[in-house]
C-alpha cells in the first residue's frame, strides 16, 4: 500500500492543494476535477493504481482546499485556472503526463493540452464536454444565464448548486440508488454553501460560455492529431447528451469508448472498472509511445473494446 501524501504548492501567490501517491519515478496520471468536487473525487483510482502509477491530483483555486481568492479580485475563468494549472505542473516538474479530465477537467485540460501538447503521453476523458450538443437538456437554464447574467443569476444558482441538483450529478436516474452514499453530495452541497462559494461558482459558471465557443478548436486539434483516447461515461450521466462519447469516435476514430455502471461521478459505484480500463489503457500506450510522438497515435485503426463488467465498488 502507497500512502497518500496531501500537500501544497505555492503558485502566483496562492496555495494550491493537491494530493500524491505512488513511487516518485513512475509514469504520471494528472487528475483534474469537476464541479462542486475536488482532487477528493479521485481517492478510488489512489487506493487501486499509486501501485503502479504516480497519481496527483491538484484541486483549481475556489475549491476543496486550495486558496479561495476573492472573486474581486481574482478571475475566475477557465483560461486562468488552465493557466495556474500549468504553472503547478512545472512547479512539480511534471515533464510527461497521461491526463485524466473529468467534468470541468476538460475545459482546463484541453486548454493545457493545446498550450503544450508535448507533455501529454495520453488523454483519459470521464464525463467531460468536447461538442456543443453534449450540453443536456438541463442546459436552457445555463445557456440563458450566459446571454443575460443578471435576469437569470438567482435561476442559474437554484439549477446549478441546489441540494437536488448535487445530488442528481452523483445518482442521476440509476435504478439502484441504495447503492450511493448521501455525504457524497451533502459534504458538496455544504462547501457550496461556504462563504463566498455562489458568487465564485457562478463567475466561473458565467466563463463556461468561452468553453462553447472553443469546442470547434478542441475537435479540430483531435482529428489532426489523433490523440490516443480514452473515454469513460458513466451510463447514468444525466448533466451531458448520451450521444457525447461518439462525438468523441468521430474526432478520434481509434478512441477506446467505455461505458460503465454510474452516474456524472462514475468512481462512485465503478471504481474497480474505471481502474482496470485505465491500466489496460495506460499499458498499451506506454508501448505505442516508444519511439513516437508522445501524444501522437502510431496508427489510425479502430480500437473499440468490449469486456464483461468488473464487479463495481466504492472507494
Amino acid at each position: 500500500m502507497h500512502p497518500i501524501f496531501y500537500r501544497t504548492v505555492q503558485i502566483d501567490g496562492l496555495s494550491i492543494f493537491y494530493r500524491e501517491a505512488g513511487a516518485a519515478n513512475a509514469s504520471v496520471l494528472l487528475l483534474l476535477h469537476g464541479l462542486p468536487s475536488s482532487s477528493r473525487m479521485f481517492a478510488p483510482l489512489f487506493a487501486r493504481l499509486a501501485g503502479s502509477y504516480r497519481l496527483i491530483a491538484p484541486d483549481y483555486p475556489g475549491f476543496g482546499h486550495s486558496s479561495w481568492p476573492d472573486p474581486k479580485k481574482f478571475a475566475y475563468t477557465f483560461d486562468h485556472i488552465a493557466e495556474i494549472m500549468t504553472r503547478f505542473t512545472e512547479a512539480l516538474n511534471l515533464r510527461r503526463y497521461t491526463l485524466y479530465m473529468q467534468d470541468y477537467g476538460g475545459p482546463v485540460g484541453f486548454r493545457v493540452i493545446l498550450e503544450h501538447p508535448d507533455r501529454a503521453e495520453a488523454l483519459i476523458i470521464q464525463d467531460a464536454v468536447a461538442h456543443n450538443e453534449g450540453l443536456g437538456e438541463n442546459w436552457k437554464t445555463r445557456r440563458a444565464f450566459w446571454a443575460d447574467r443578471g435576469a437569470y443569476e438567482s435561476a442559474l444558482r437554484t439549477n446549478l448548486l441546489s441540494l437536488a441538483t448535487t445530488r442528481t450529478r452523483h445518482a442521476g436516474n440509476d435504478p439502484n440508488q441504495e447503492r450511493y452514499d448521501p455525504d457524497l453530495w451533502t459534504d458538496e452541497y455544504n462547501f457550496l454553501n461556504q462563504p463566498g462559494q455562489a458568487d465564485i461558482q457562478s463567475d466561473l459558471f458565467y466563463d463556461y460560455r468561452t468553453n462553447v465557443e472553443a469546442y470547434p478548436r478542441w475537435q479540430a486539434w483531435m482529428r489532426e492529431n489523433h490523440p490516443r483516447l480514452l473515454v469513460i461515461w458513466g451510463k447514468y450521466e444525466s448533466s451531458f447528451d448520451p450521444g457525447e462519447p461518439e462525438r468523441y469516435r468521430k474526432d478520434v476514430p481509434t478512441a477506446e469508448v467505455q461505458i460503465v455502471d454510474g452516474g456524472h461521478f462514475a468512481l462512485d459505484t465503478a471504481a474497480d472498472e474505471i481502474a482496470t480500463l485505465v491500466q489496460d489503457f495506460l499499458r498499451n500506450s506506454h508501448r505505442a509511445a516508444a519511439g513516437h510522438n508522445p501524444l501522437i497515435r502510431s496508427d489510425h485503426r479502430t480500437q473499440h473494446h468490449e469486456r464483461p463488467r468488473a464487479e463495481e465498488d466504492r472507494a
